[in-house]
């Protein structure tokens, strides 16, 4: 263990932050600071050498076909692995390695704050925050699935180095979907993590155009429909390709850490 690591500045940082607020979100000065933490990381850092950053290429999500050509994907497709630093009640830590065209779908981070540092590589953002009070609509179809309005908060690709970014519970872009444009991998802080018992479940979303649904009155104005979408919520997909990787960075200097899922997403 690297006592004057990066990674022990950051878990230390984010323990100082986060444990005193509970599950409150902390104001915006210790973030400010976890975020400029966060901002000199490199690489190298956490233990990814240059042999760790190769072009791989992904199947995506919702794009792939596992039944057709197999033996053929099989060869080239690659899993999103996540690298678990450290995590607790408060907070986690870990970071996500994506290969070129994977997808980590649209998904939500309840009552949560998450901080995402882009370490290499670009990644296409997009994220929404929902409209409050909560804007409902039913499809009109047969199952009369029911629908929310959220609206956009961020539709673009970073690339590092760039700042890191921050979502709140309820702004920020609470809601996220990344896609790896190239090779990436982003090293997450999210406080406090999911957990079931304590009602934070990470539910997947599929979005649709504003002018998909109606509800008998406009209910954004004058503002474009490009800004808006209708969000349903679906069930967790069988086919998001994860597994867990080694994480060979500077360990934390702690004790009462525990196992993280990489089922728990950023």
């Amino acid at each position: 263990m690297a006592k004057g690591s990066s990674v022990q500045a950051l878990y230390e940082l984010c323990k100082k932050t986060f444990a005193a607020s509970g599950t409150a979100s902390p104001s915006s000065r210790p973030i400010r600071k976890l975020s400029s933490l966060l901002d000199t990381i490199t690489p190298a850092e956490v233990g990814l050498r240059e042999d760790t950053m190769e072009d791989e290429r992904g199947h995506g999500f919702f794009g792939s076909n596992l039944s057709r050509n197999s033996m053929r994907t099989a060869r080239w497709a690659q899993p999103i692995k996540y690298l678990h630093i450290y995590d607790c009640d408060s907070f986690s830590i870990g970071i996500f390695c994506l290969p070129t065209s994977s997808v980590i779908p649209l998904h939500d981070h309840p009552g949560m704050t998450v901080l995402s540092k882009i370490l290499y590589g670009s990644l296409h953002v997009k994220s929404y925050d929902w409209i409050e009070p909560p804007c409902l609509a039913k499809s009109g179809e047969p199952d009369n699935f029911p629908v929310r309005l959220a609206k956009l908060h961020m539709d673009t690709v970073l690339t590092a180095p760039c700042p890191t970014t921050v979502l709140y519970p309820k702004s920020g872009g609470n809601l996220h979907c990344f896609t790896a444009v190239t090779s990436c991998a982003v090293l997450d802080v999210l406080a406090p993590p999911y957990a079931e018992e304590a009602g934070r479940s990470c539910t997947y979303y599929h979005d649709y155009p504003y002018s998909s649904f109606s509800t008998g009155n406009r209910l954004i104005g004058d503002e474009q429909e490009d800004d808006y979408a209708w969000l349903e919520a679906i069930e967790s997909p069988d086919n998001l390709y994860m597994r867990s990787g080694e994480y060979t960075g500077p360990t934390v200097q702690d004790f009462g850490g525990k196992n993280y899922s990489v089922k728990k997403f950023g």
